[in-house]
């Protein structure tokens, strides 16, 4: 598929009327393992991608080091993939133009975009998000692409609230406020529970996006609430750096190889999702 055709495919897969499960990769092998299983897209987590660098998220690595890995992940499958550009890499909107048309440069057809600051203690005024969200459904159509927005509000996690109605009623302002902007879809990160989300999806007029948590709403509930996507986040990832741990763990206090050898994949099982020769 062109890739206007893969961002025209991962809008419709919101509006099909079944969950889009989006468990989180950062770098190709695990892209193509979502792609050999069946999955409709990949994307990105962005704090993944920092961590598995030795960074910290929230725009600490270089832009340049997160367009490489998001073009790598497109190179490595025929979906569609999304990717977690966090506040945009610029508090201006030329940068932030500029950046969109670069991130879009790597054949990526969807972003999150978050209006969280300082770790999301605080939010970028609403009036100023709506601008930066009209501006990246500018700049995307410069390059004739739709480029799908998942509007994240992080009125969860900030600061400044009274009770969870406050907050609430923070986030459906935003999240419609930026649907109108120009937004595809809406993140309400940070709750997942069911009667948070029948609130939400009443209230909300576009596709809502569901982080997974241990306390959030199963798959099978969110798909009866009308919830249209759920995400991982660097979940996943850190789900593996606990075993990594605890293998290597075993290994220094002289235990066992069977912490590493069971269930070990074979060179046979990895090379299903590897190209073979030279990059």
């Amino acid at each position: 598929m062109s890739q206007a055709a893969k961002a025209q495919a991962l809008l419709n897969l919101h509006t099909n009327g079944k969950l889009l499960i989006l468990p989180n990769v950062w770098n190709p092998i695990g892209s193509r393992m979502l792609e050999g299983k069946g999955f409709s897209a990949v994307a990105t987590a962005s704090a993944a991608i920092a961590e598995s660098l030795g960074y910290s998220d929230g725009e600490q690595i270089k832009l340049e080091s997160m367009l490489e890995m998001v073009a790598r992940i497109v190179r490595s499958v025929n979906l569609p993939v999304t990717a977690d550009f966090e506040a945009g890499y610029s508090d201006s909107i030329s940068g932030l133009q500029e950046n969109i048309s670069r991130l879009l440069d790597t054949g990526a057809v969807g972003i999150n975009f978050e209006d969280g600051l300082d770790d999301s203690s605080r939010l970028r005024p609403t009036a100023e998000q709506v601008e930066r969200i009209k501006a990246v459904r500018e700049a995307a159509e410069r390059k004739g692409i739709h480029l799908v927005i998942n509007a994240r509000a992080d009125s969860f996690f900030a600061d400044g609230f009274s009770s969870d109605e406050e907050r609430i009623e923070d986030v459906v302002t935003r999240l419609n406020a930026y649907i109108q902007a120009g937004a595809d879809t809406t993140y309400p990160v940070g709750r997942g529970d069911k009667e948070t989300l029948k609130i939400l999806r009443k209230r909300i007029s576009a596709p809502i996006n569901v982080l997974a948590t241990a306390k959030t709403a199963s798959l099978k509930e969110l798909q009866e609430l009308g919830i249209n996507r759920v995400s991982f986040g660097p979940y996943i990832f850190r789900s593996l750096l606990a075993k990594m741990s605890a293998m290597q763990d075993e290994i220094l206090n002289m235990g066992s190889y069977d912490i590493v050898m069971n269930g070990i994949w074979s060179g046979s099982d990895v090379s299903k999702y590897v190209i073979k020769g030279k990059e």
